[in-house]
């Protein structure tokens, strides 16, 4: 059932399940909260309160939200204040953070900035570094060039159509309902609006992400699928986050086959490396 928050700007969509220490999940551009509908009942039976959210401008969250940086974007930075204010308008934190993709970085920049309210982050296949055009990796990796393409295509193109055949490809294997799931959110993303805010994701970089690393004191699992085609090297990408985290704070986790999304493709084996950190930190 669909419940809503107001905090500053506008309203953030959200469901609860479980009971126990707080555990808010936040997904990545271009998707909705539904992204956990695999993963978050496993945390929940696992003895965690589980806050999926939908992030601004996406899902059922309210549209024209005003950026910290008076620019038309959504950045890792607007969405990490939303999530601290939601752990405060719930009066239920201190929470433990995951997020997928753009959220990744924002879980870092909410524990730098809200260690209070923040006892661990947990980043699926995270864009949390700046990251650079590898024109060596298009041209001698399939894989990659197979994602990046149809990537590059949406934001250029404001293109739904660019968006599903990325999305084909990180999905390097389907779940079940991935068919109907993707008609869904093709029917989300063309409902009025909602594509531009879509679009305001790729109007910021991960830069404000990158600069507050060295200033998260909480425990952080970086989880990446080996087959991401986002990345180059997907391993490489998790070791370099956790390189430039303090030291002994990061761990990463793999997640063999995985793409993009994990969480949705292979919910059993990111759980599997979620629970037990959870354990020891929440």
């Amino acid at each position: 059932m669909t419940e809503y928050i107001d905090i500053d700007g506008g309203r953030i969509a959200y469901d609860s399940i479980g009971e126990g220490p707080l555990v808010v999940l936040s997904h990545g551009m271009g998707d909705s909260r539904k992204a956990y509908r695999f993963l978050a009942p496993q945390i929940a039976a696992a003895g965690y309160r589980v806050i999926n959210t939908d992030m601004r401008g996406h899902g059922e969250s309210s549209m024209g939200w005003p950026s910290v940086t008076g620019k038309e974007a959504i950045s890792r930075t607007d969405v990490a204040n939303d999530l601290l204010a939601v752990i405060k308008g719930l009066n239920a934190g201190p929470a433990v953070i995951v997020g997928h993709s753009l959220s990744g970085g924002s879980a870092t920049i909410a524990a730098a900035q809200g260690p209070d309210l923040v006892r661990a982050i947990v980043e699926i296949n995270p864009f949390t570094l700046e990251q650079k055009v590898n024109i060596g990796a298009l041209l001698t990796n399939s894989h990659h060039r197979r994602g990046m393409i149809p990537l590059m295509g949406t934001m250029i193109f404001k293109s739904v159509g660019q968006w599903l055949k990325y999305l084909n490809v990180a999905y390097p294997t389907k779940p079940a309902d991935y068919d109907q799931y993707m008609a869904d959110l093709a029917a989300k993303l063309r409902e009025p609006g909602r594509m531009a805010e879509f679009m305001k994701t790729g109007q910021s970089t991960p830069a404000d992400a990158q600069a507050q690393l060295p200033n998260v004191t909480q425990p952080a699992l970086i989880i990446m699928g080996t087959a991401d085609p986002d990345f180059p090297s997907p391993e490489a990408e998790g070791k370099a986050i956790i390189a430039a985290l303090p030291a002994g704070l990061g761990s990463l986790g793999l997640v063999e086959n995985g793409g993009h999304y994990p969480h949705a493709q292979l919910a059993d084996q990111t759980a599997a490396l979620i629970l037990p950190f959870l354990k020891e930190h929440a």
